[in-house]
């Protein structure tokens, strides 16, 4: 009579996957995911409102904001670019969704609010997806330049003052309403985005031509792999989710105004390299990118809870970059 196999063997097996995914998961994503927890420790002991489930609901809804950003920002930074039209990109999205919306020459077609708002930050993603890719203009240069035309192109439409016309109710649901388990519609908006984003850079071959152009963009071109229309694409992706932040910031306060997306260049790129993505391109997880989001976010709440100007935000966030370039950035790359 055989006696039932014992469980013990499989212990080894479990070993190894543990820790295999130990492995798996970066370094940078691991301090993050341990100063996200620490972060939200420390908050309980000013207040234990900070653990409970409607805060946290509400801080993972206003990171949904950041997130889709964000998204965009570290599609950018994989090859080895920087997008600074971020700010105006967000406002030229909200501005025009809500112009959009409410123009009586449309005839008041609020379904074209979102389209429009989205489709606008695309054009101006693509306009600089062409500078850089075909005209090889350095990134830092032509998004600053093409920041300064859609600031233009806002104050063209608005007339240098503030817009008129205020938010579609469609915006305001996607960005504020609560229809699947009581979840925030703009958190299942961003998993979406992530969902479509880990599969892009994991499971296609646009995202293996992202990392490769980081990596090394001359070796990749001699690879075969379309160099200037994969920058092309992630420009204009990033425009998109640009203009979409903007759709959902306008949405979420009732009215477009100028200025709408200057908060949210810097915690963009701190999201993104506090999560690990070297700020040279060809490395980087999105789950890091997911984490800086987070912890971007709940240390802004606790520093708005603290009364911290918005200067200071931008002063404690642009030492996050320098100090994470420093503790992620050195020696992880070869000279060119």
């Amino acid at each position: 009579m055989t006696s039932p196999r014992s469980p013990l063997p499989s212990l080894p097996w479990l070993v190894r996957k543990s820790d295999r995914l130990r492995r798996s998961i970066d370094k940078p994503v691991r301090v993050a995911f341990v100063c996200t927890v620490l972060l939200l420790l420390a908050s309980s002991l000013y207040s234990t409102n900070f653990l409970s489930p409607t805060y946290l609901l509400q801080q993972l809804q206003i990171a949904a904001f950041l997130g889709v950003v964000a998204t965009g920002a570290m599609l950018v930074i994989l090859i080895g670019g920087i997008d600074l039209s971020v700010p105006w990109a967000i406002a030229l999205g909200g501005v025009m969704a809500s112009a959009a919306g409410g123009s009586a020459a449309l005839g008041h077609r609020e379904w074209l609010a979102i389209p429009v708002g989205i489709g606008c930050g695309a054009l101006l993603g693509g306009f600089n997806g062409i500078g850089v890719g075909y005209l090889r203009v350095p990134s830092m240069i032509f998004t600053l330049g093409s920041n300064a035309v859609a600031q233009g192109l806002v104050v063209l439409e608005t007339g240098g003052f503030a817009p008129n016309e205020g938010a579609t109710l469609g915006m305001h649901r996607l960005a504020t309403g609560r229809s699947l388990l009581g979840v925030p519609n703009a958190l299942l908006v961003w998993m979406a985005i992530g969902a479509t984003a880990l599969f892009m850079l994991h499971r296609s071959a646009i995202g293996r031509a992202i990392y490769a152009i980081g990596n090394r963009e001359r070796a990749a071109y001699l690879s075969g792999i379309g160099t200037r229309r994969t920058t092309l694409l992630v420009f204009t992706l990033a425009g998109a989710l640009s203009g979409l932040g903007g759709v959902l910031l306008a949405g979420y306060s009732n009215k477009a105004y100028q200025g709408m997306g200057d908060a949210y260049l810097m915690p963009a790129i701190a999201a993104v390299v506090l999560g690990g993505t070297h700020i040279q391109g060809g490395k980087g997880s999105y789950l890091g990118t997911v984490l800086g989001v987070i912890l971007i976010t709940l240390l802004g709440s606790i520093l708005s809870v603290m009364q911290i100007p918005e200067l200071g935000r931008q002063i404690i966030y642009g030492g996050v970059i320098l100090g994470l370039l420093l503790a992620y950035g050195r020696g992880q790359r070869d000279p060119v």
